[in-house]
């Protein structure tokens, strides 16, 4: 593989990175549908879904999970998608990812301890 070879698939990670963090469900779930992996992964272990998640982009988050997306992947942390959204207040999402089958004891933390450590319990079942 040339340089500019890796160059441009290191910029198109990059991009896929950026769509899931943007919300930009439809591009995001139109370059999976082609070929890009699914559970792509950032150099901390983030795939596309954690990072759609921790954003907020419910949508984008069931785009993902009806191709496949890991639901309960950790990053390289131990962090789970479910626990990044109960963290961040995104009760969108953590609905979005129980529907899709999200364990809540998955993770380091886990959900639940994620939300019984920041009195978020209202957002889990």
């Amino acid at each position: 593989m040339s340089d500019a070879s890796e160059e441009q698939l290191v910029e198109l990670a990059h991009q896929m990175f950026d769509l899931a963090r943007a919300g930009d469900a439809e591009r995001l779930a139109a370059y999976v549908d082609a070929g890009v992996p699914v559970d792509l992964t950032d150099a901390a272990g983030n795939t596309l879904l954690m990072l759609a998640a921790y954003h907020g982009q419910a949508d984008t988050v069931l785009a993902l999970a009806a191709r496949g997306a890991a639901v309960d992947r950790p990053n390289d942390r131990g962090q789970t998608p479910l626990a990044g959204a109960v963290f961040k207040g995104e009760g969108a999402v953590v609905q979005a990812l129980l529907a899709a089958g999200a364990d809540p004891g998955a993770g380091t933390p886990s959900a639940r301890q994620t939300a019984a450590m920041f009195g978020r319990a209202d957002l889990l079942p």
